[in-house]
């Protein structure tokens, strides 16, 4: 018998690698299942997926099919979880389809077990077309653009009313402290300062004025943009890869909320342009100048005023905040590899290509010619 091809994921780049997290096995699924009493015996793993912070399997059991996904504690623990599945929970009483989670023996939606943090939501409706594609992967169609702007504006209709506070200090979670202060050299001090092992891999490099040449140059109005901005719960990692579709093209169920937290609409829409209008896997590999593609994010935010009506001044907002949205994640990844899995190389990745590459490129006049497109386009 011919040995099963290694299980490979996604990673900063365009090539699969092996893996930071095992894959879960059938003995991992087995014992995770039986703590959540209505999932039924497991039959099957179906799936394993190619996402890299986690990991995640599509299983059958004798009581239908469930996605289980695992954490390493430093990434997640039961009581983070809780966190964005009461967000979850709220958007699903507000009628946005999302996967049902469900509940452990003790009443809770996630669960440790052994060395690993457990949860379990069934498997949504619709079909999984971007499955296999990267992050940064566009959509395969402005329809799909459009539909996934809808879909953004009808989450952030229905996250009104939910008030709980903005997260814990953890990993791979899209806060928002830096970007709204009128002092973002300190603010990012102090979101260094709260996290060691990020502070500890910026201390040998000369971040600081690196730091302050991109709000020098992309941060004029980001603080006012954002000020009037009703805080919001949001989802913050708004790609193609995390919705279902239909067979027509619309979204039919939403998912992935492990980035959410409270931030504000225009920051959610900020985010959502920046992961599928710019094909970043491409940046410094000698095409800079056509990495942008303001079409789709022109028919994101046409299928966004659909559902909430967008204005100049609401889009002139947005680009202001667009530049230097992914900034504050960024360090969020450079503290998950530096800290939870010691890894430099793909931590300076973060820093030398995702932090500042990003912003650089927006500095570029390719990238203004980007924003100034999107600016006088059309809005819907």
């Amino acid at each position: 018998m011919a040995a099963s091809a290694p299980h490979l994921v996604h990673g900063m780049g365009t090539t699969l690698e092996p893996p930071t997290w095992p894959a879960i096995t059938h003995d991992d699924a087995a014992a995770a299942l039986a703590r959540f009493p209505v999932a039924g015996r497991l039959e099957a793993l179906e799936w394993h997926s190619p996402r890299p912070f986690s990991a995640a399997a599509r299983v059958r059991t004798t009581r239908g099919m469930f996605v289980l996904k695992r954490h390493h504690p430093a990434v997640r623990t039961p009581a983070g979880l809780a966190e964005e599945h009461a967000f979850i929970a709220h958007l699903a009483v507000a009628g946005i389809p999302v996967p049902e989670i469900l509940l452990t023996d003790a009443g809770t939606s996630a669960i440790a077990v052994g060395d690993w943090t457990y949860e379990l939501h069934r498997q949504g409706a619709g079909l999984d077309l971007y499955r296999e594609r990267l992050s940064w992967t566009p959509y395969l169609a402005a329809s799909h653009a459009h539909a996934a702007g809808a879909s953004l504006a009808r989450l952030h209709a229905a996250s009104r009313g939910f008030a709980a506070p903005a997260r814990a200090v953890q990993p791979l979670v899209a806060s928002f402290n830096i970007l709204p202060s009128t002092d973002p050299l300190a603010a990012t001090e102090a979101y260094v300062a709260a996290r060691p092992a990020l502070a500890a891999f910026l201390e040998p490099r000369d971040w600081r004025p690196a730091v302050a040449r991109l709000f020098a140059e992309l941060g004029q109005g980001v603080p006012e943009a954002l000020a009037a901005r009703e805080a919001l719960w949001t989802h913050n990692d708004w790609h193609p890869s995390n919705v279902l579709w239909s067979a027509d093209g619309q979204v039919e169920t939403v998912f992935d909320f492990g980035l959410a937290d409270r931030t504000c609409a225009v920051h959610d829409l900020a985010t959502a342009i920046e992961r599928t209008a710019i094909d970043w896997l491409a940046l410094g590999q000698g095409r800079d100048a056509t990495i942008g593609h303001p079409e789709t994010a022109q028919a994101l935010l046409a299928g966004y005023a659909t559902v909430i009506p967008l204005d100049r001044g609401e889009v002139a907002a947005l680009l202001r905040v667009l530049p230097l949205v992914h900034f504050e994640f960024a360090l969020s990844e450079i503290d998950y590899f530096a800290g939870v899995v010691g890894d430099d190389e793909q931590a300076s990745v973060a820093w030398d290509q995702y932090l500042l590459g990003h912003a650089d490129w927006f500095i570029a006049p390719h990238g203004q010619a980007f924003l100034n497109t999107i600016e006088h386009g059309p809005l819907g």
